[in-house]
């Protein structure tokens, strides 16, 4: 056993006395819940049992595997309050490299028959960190830096008796972990539980319980944009470490909890200060989002000059009682006694005149080359502005800066990064590494794994094509994209409805079945689903599940066409793509990004409308003139009158979609809509439908002689009523649309006919999402779906040559046509970088790019 004596321990205070909170909840489950009386008596009776394995005058080096459960925080409280040190770690290699003397697991207390190394008398915690250089160490903590941090933390967080937190991270991570200690400092309760953030059972246990907060590093977040922001009614307070968030996003997320009621608390910490060393008073976050705030109480923070650094920049340096007592590379380490009295944090850092501490990058992310020191955070900062994820690292003969690019990126796009590199740098190009990979390498806490980056050879071309780039050179094809990552999805490649169709089926007849989400997972994640995406073979079965909007597209557009070339009388079908379009609109538009970023995805959907419309109609004007200006640029519902003149009605459905899709998008980009939508994504939607069906039943009932069922204000009702459809998720939601669908369906066209078709189609949307279909269609299927806009824009001038003679003819002639121009359309290089891809990126000069960074 390790030497020195448990007959006075020092506890952390948080742990001790705990039965004074008496019946307070302190810990909860989903079916179980613990006083504080009953956390004391369970912490003595393990405590009591441990001491019972321990020879007199000895110590334990504890190994605790870390799980969010009561048994795990009785067992730690017991260990912590017994005087024995305790290792936080799942790896059994580093509990055996430092000799664990006693372990816990579902049994309780199994001692490991191994001596414990000497234990100094004021060591409590050992945890796990492991820094951009990749050397995993020990960070040695007393009771006195677990104590005095919990405090701080529950003081400037306001915690109280009536707080209740959720654990959404690990407990062997120091800002885990400080939630359980702050929150027990101050009498409030944890809701324990270890499901994903982006599992809805997760959050319906925390409405139930009546959650007040949680806390989130920026991956957390991302998950959250992904898979909707949680409705907590009685959430006041969400906590943001673990990592920098660009200083968008923070004023994004500042301004939803100021509409919504809750406040958001951006902080600064390291395992080597127990946890958290500044915080950015919640007030501060919209006007200052670039900063991580002012020190914790007890704590102070300075500015130590580092040479080459930019004016007012240098080393934040903190102090306070929370500073580590040092490292342990080895078990004799452990024997030390504090060795700090301050922490060198390694972040360059600016104190501006108000006092806020701003973090600007890391001081050993430097590379000396050729003579240069360069910045390598801030070469990652030039190339994410520029749109390319990388990291970078000195090589290991230190000849060559190397630059890893994630996402099977093509030559040219390797050629822009390594041209960027050199013009920032200023160094020559042979000394530039430009090496693509599948993912960046990665460290178990998530940050860049340097020395691996390091090491990354150039690769020669050829080799096996794994499945992941197979997928990547499919989704780039498919959204006419250069820049294409494992990490990407449908929906952050910007795709919509028109490419949905396109990859949703080349998708489908590589891996089989997709999930019905399919279009928010990973390029990765759907490489894992059965099949061989490699070489495209999945078992065949006669029937395959597809989105049931592929097939409502393509039977609207031959229902619209063979009714205008006579050939039937099924009218209706414009009607139901409007539904549609509302659909694709929450799908592909309403993800979780910055206001710009949702104006520039919707801006991208509406031009690869407008663009070839335009185009059409202006060249069918030159020639025929047939159709006026107002048509040939789209506004006819805007500008024109109460009712459409022959021929300008020909386009109403290209019209009124796009000013329906405009105007959502303009909508839900303003902040406040914008969190409203993030947290109450059904509510608002059907709200606006049931709205929007308003001026519908205006029109009926005050006899109104102007073009009701062509007009986008009155059958706005349609694309609303979609788009309450596609963030409909329960029977009773689903059951409310419809209703407002049906409602709004009965009577409206005056057509009994049309009126049931679209009733038909908007109902099949509500409750079906995917259809079983012929696998023999689905390539016909999803052609004519993917090119009903154009088949939609050219049958005008098609059929009218043959509906008389051969009606079928016109039907038959006016969609080759219409998918021989979308054929075309899809395959001019110009048009597709003008519409589908981003802008050239152009890189700025060094200073220019520096102030952007900042």
């Amino acid at each position: 056993m390790g030497e020195g004596t448990v007959g006075a321990p020092l506890v952390a205070g948080f742990a001790t006395d705990l039965a004074r909170h008496g019946d307070r909840p302190a810990l909860r489950t989903a079916d179980r819940s613990v006083t504080y009386a009953e956390l004391d008596r369970l912490a003595a009776s393990s405590r009591d049992a441990l001491e019972a394995l321990t020879p007199a005058g000895s110590r334990h080096l504890v190994r605790l595997t870390p799980a969010p459960t009561i048994e795990f925080v009785v067992a730690w409280l017991a260990a912590l309050t017994g005087g024995h040190t305790t290792l936080l770690t799942g790896d059994a290699g580093i509990a055996a490299a430092y000799a664990t003397s006693m372990a816990y697991d579902e049994h309780g207390w199994c001692p490991t028959g191994v001596t414990a190394p000497e234990l100094h008398p004021d060591l409590r915690l050992l945890l796990s960190t492991s820094g951009s250089t990749g050397s995993p160490k020990l960070v040695r903590l007393s009771a006195d830096n677990l104590a005095s941090n919990a405090t701080a933390i529950a003081s400037y967080l306001g915690l109280g008796a009536g707080d209740l937190a959720l654990t959404t991270l690990p407990l062997d991570y120091c800002y885990g972990l400080s939630v359980l200690h702050s929150h027990l400092a101050a009498g409030a309760a944890l809701l324990l539980d270890d499901r994903s953030v982006t599992e809805p059972a997760l959050w319906a246990d925390a409405r139930r319980h009546g959650v007040t907060s949680f806390a989130g590093v920026p991956y957390t977040f991302d998950l959250l944009g992904a898979a909707g922001w949680p409705e907590l009614p009685t959430l006041r307070q969400v906590t943001q470490a673990g990592g920098r968030m660009s200083p968008e996003r923070v004023r994004t997320l500042a301004e939803q909890g100021r509409v919504e009621g809750w406040e958001l608390v951006v902080m600064y910490g390291q395992t080597e200060a127990t946890a958290r060393m500044a915080w950015l008073p919640p007030h501060l976050t919209t006007t200052h989002p670039h900063a991580v705030g002012i020190a914790i109480p007890g704590g102070s923070l300075r500015i130590d000059p580092v040479e080459g650094a930019e004016p007012g920049v240098g080393e934040l340096v903190y102090a306070g009682p929370n500073v580590m007592m040092g490292y342990a590379e080895s078990p004799a380490d452990l024997a030390r006694g504090p060795e700090l009295d301050e922490l060198r944090t390694g972040d360059l850092a600016r104190i501006g005149p108000d006092g806020l501490v701003e973090i600007v990058g890391r001081r050993s992310r430097f590379a000396k080359l050729f003579g240069q020191r360069i910045d390598l955070d801030r070469v990652q900062t030039l190339l994410a502005l520029g749109g390319h994820e990388a990291g970078c690292a000195e090589a290991a003969d230190a000849e060559q800066l190397v630059v890893a690019v994630p996402g099977a990126a093509d030559g040219p796009a390797l050629a822009e990064v390594a041209a960027a590199v050199v013009v920032d740098t200023g160094l020559p190009a042979h000394a530039v590494r430009v090496v693509p990979v599948d993912d960046l390498p990665r460290l178990p806490n998530g940050k860049l794994d340097t020395q691996a980056v390091a090491r990354l050879e150039a690769v020669a071309e050829g080799g096996h094509d794994s499945p992941v780039r197979s997928l990547v050179r499919l989704y780039g094809r498919v959204l006419g994209r250069d820049l294409v990552g494992p990490q990407d999805s449908f929906v952050t490649l910007g795709g919509d409805s028109l490419s949905y169709v396109e990859l949703s089926l080349r998708l489908e007849r590589r891996l089989g079945r997709l999930p019905s989400d399919w279009q928010e997972h990973t390029i990765a994640d759907l490489a894992l689903l059965d099949g061989d995406p490699a070489t495209g073979t999945t078992r065949q079965r006669r029937f395959a599940r597809i989105d049931t909007t592929i097939p409502l597209r393509a039977l609207a557009i031959v229902m619209i066409v063979g009714s205008h070339t006579n050939l039937w009388l099924l009218v209706g079908g414009a009607h139901v793509l409007l539904a549609v379009a509302g659909a694709n609109f929450a799908r592909f538009h309403l993800t979780d990004e910055h206001a710009r970023q949702r104006l520039r995805r919707v801006g991208r959907a509406a031009a690869r409308i407008a663009v070839p419309s335009v185009a059409w109609i202006g060249a069918v004007h030159l020639v025929t003139g047939d159709y006026p200006w107002r048509t040939v640029f789209l506004l006819n519902d805007l500008l024109g009158g109460a009712r459409w003149s022959e021929p300008a009605w020909h386009f109403w459905f290209v019209e009124v979609a796009l000013v329906l899709a405009v105007g959502a998008g303009l909508l839900t980009s303003v902040p406040r809509v914008m969190a409203l939508e993030r947290r109450h994504r059904f509510a608002l939607a059907v709200g606006l439908t049931a709205v929007a069906l308003v001026p519908r039943f205006w029109a009926t009932a005050s006899s109104y002689d102007g073009d009701v069922i062509h007009s986008s204000v009155f059958v706005a009702w349609l694309f609303l009523g979609g788009w309450a459809a596609a963030v409909a998720r329960t029977v009773p939601q689903r059951a409310l649309v419809s209703g407002l669908l049906l409602l709004g369906t009965w009577g409206f066209t005056g057509d009994t006919q049309r009126d049931l078709i679209i009733a038909i189609g908007v109902l099949t949307l509500v409750w079906l999402p995917t259809v079983p279909w012929p696998r023999a269609l689905i390539g016909v299927t999803g052609t004519l779906a993917s090119a009903s806009l154009h088949i939609y824009l050219t049958h005008w001038q098609v059929y009218p040559h043959l509906e008389n003679r051969w009606p079928l003819g016109g039907l038959l002639a006016s969609l080759a046509i219409g998918v021989l121009a979308w054929r075309i359309g899809e395959r001019i290089p110009s048009w597709t970088r003008l519409i589908e891809r981003p802008r050239p990126h152009h890189y700025a000069p060094n200073h220019t790019i520096r102030q952007e960074a900042r």
